[in-house]
């Protein structure tokens, strides 16, 4: 499961796949044709930045600068936990807010994710796996049908899984840390 997954995030294609909240739609976040596939299959203008998921504080690391007190509320973070860095590098330009030149980052809490992204040794996107605008789909089952022609591979696991949970968000502004959504 993992290795054909891991050979279209590095054919550059997009996936459907679990993540630790909802159904997502994902690419490789540093390859800039991948993601413009992201916005047109969910028909979102690019203006509108996208969750991107890493595995480690680690990774993390090598794309955003973490303030030491994001570390102490990642490492107390019990529910999925997406924090909006700002100056982000070494991600594809369409995925960066334009107007604040802001990213949004979680470590996954998912044990397919977290190996997934291990072995890719990138980032990848995840934006929830609906047309913009439409409800988000809390099961696999809820997933709109031109979302499911238009990817290039979905991933055959936890399907039967109804996930109520959404990431809290949070926003590091200088020394503030501002809430988002909880």
């Amino acid at each position: 499961m993992i290795e054909e997954t891991l050979e279209h995030l590095e054919n550059g294609n997009t996936i459907l796949y679990p993540t630790d909240t909802v159904w997502g739609l994902g690419c490789d976040a540093t390859n800039s044709d991948a993601v413009k596939e992201i916005y047109k299959i969910k028909n979102r203008e690019e203006s509108k930045s996208l969750i991107v998921l890493v595995n480690s504080l680690k990774m993390l690391q090598e794309y955003v600068n973490v303030p030491t007190q994001v570390v102490e509320i990642l490492n107390k973070a019990v529910k999925p936990t997406t924090i909006i860095y700002s100056n982000p590098k070494g991600i594809a330009a369409n995925i960066i807010n334009k107007q604040d030149n802001t990213l949004a980052i979680r470590i996954v809490q998912n044990d397919f994710c977290e190996d997934l992204i291990e072995k890719f040794g990138k980032p990848i996107v995840s934006t929830s796996a609906n047309v913009s605008g439409n409800p988000t789909p809390k099961s696999f089952s809820e997933v709109e049908q031109a979302i499911l022609d238009s990817v290039d591979y979905i991933v055959n696991l936890q399907q039967d899984k109804v996930s109520e949970k959404s990431s809290t968000i949070l926003k590091i502004e200088g020394e503030e840390i501002i809430v988002i959504r909880e």
